[in-house]
């Protein structure tokens, strides 16, 4: 059983880690899904805990029951909302300064999303953007090191038309699957402190994108930090939402 946010309730982890699985490709329209039986035991869980974990993923339209026999991948099932182009492809009016892009040691947590051995090395690339005379971003990408010779632009401290994601899938045959994301709050450091200019002590809200290949590896991981009192990453819903 794979190590999930134990914050979450077991039903919505496991559904979550299913729609997972079918988002890598893993389990493809058709293929049958575990059973309450085969999940409650998996899990750990009672019986009615795994059938709402199942009952989740139906009302999402992922998942559908066929009488009599199972639940089964719908043939068009509804997964995450197309993403937005990333990468660093911002808006042709934005003002995008390339601070740093260089190789060095991989900091222990950005190893460990990438995949890699503590003390690897990877390319970093940090930028810093802005909206007229005002910086509301700082965005730092990771990217394995051996990147280094292969996309060698990614090392140039100069904005990359159409973004970092589209170059390098342009270089390589690396191409992105699936995005995952997550949000935490913590005190600036003095370096962003120093880039969005804010008083001492700060708090920023830092927002983790990783894109993914279709087999799971990390290809990109993206820490955009923003600023206090800014609105960011609005949404619309309707009723039946």
């Amino acid at each position: 059983m794979p190590e999930i946010d134990e914050v979450l309730p077991k039903y919505l982890r496991i559904s979550g880690y299913i729609r997972d699985r079918i988002e890598r490709g893993e389990l493809v329209p058709g293929d049958e899904v575990p059973s309450e039986r085969e999940l409650a035991a998996q899990w750990k869980v009672a019986r009615p805990t795994a059938a709402k974990a199942l009952n989740t993923l139906r009302q999402q339209g992922i998942v559908e029951s066929r009488r009599g026999s199972g639940t089964y991948v719908s043939e068009r099932p509804v997964l995450r909302e197309q993403a937005p182009q990333y990468g660093s492809a911002y808006a042709e009016h934005a003002s995008v300064t390339v601070l740093e892009a260089t190789l060095l040691t991989a900091p222990d947590h950005v190893a460990e999303v990438l995949g890699l051995p503590r003390g690897s090395a990877v390319l970093m690339r940090k930028r810093l953007t802005g909206n007229g005379s005002r910086a509301t971003e700082v965005v730092t990408s990771w990217f394995a090191g051996e990147l280094a010779e292969l996309a060698p632009r990614l090392l140039r401290a100069e904005r990359l038309p159409g973004g970092t994601l589209r170059y390098l899938e342009s270089v390589t045959d690396r191409r992105v699957s699936y995005l995952r994301d997550q949000l935490a709050a913590r005190l600036a450091t003095a370096d962003e402190r120093r880039h969005l200019a804010l008083a001492r002590p700060a708090a920023v809200l830092v927002y983790q994108l990783t894109l993914h290949a279709a087999g799971g590896a990390v290809i990109q991981l993206d820490e955009v930090v923003h600023p206090p009192e800014k609105w960011t990453f609005q949404h619309e819903y309707s009723r039946s939402s």
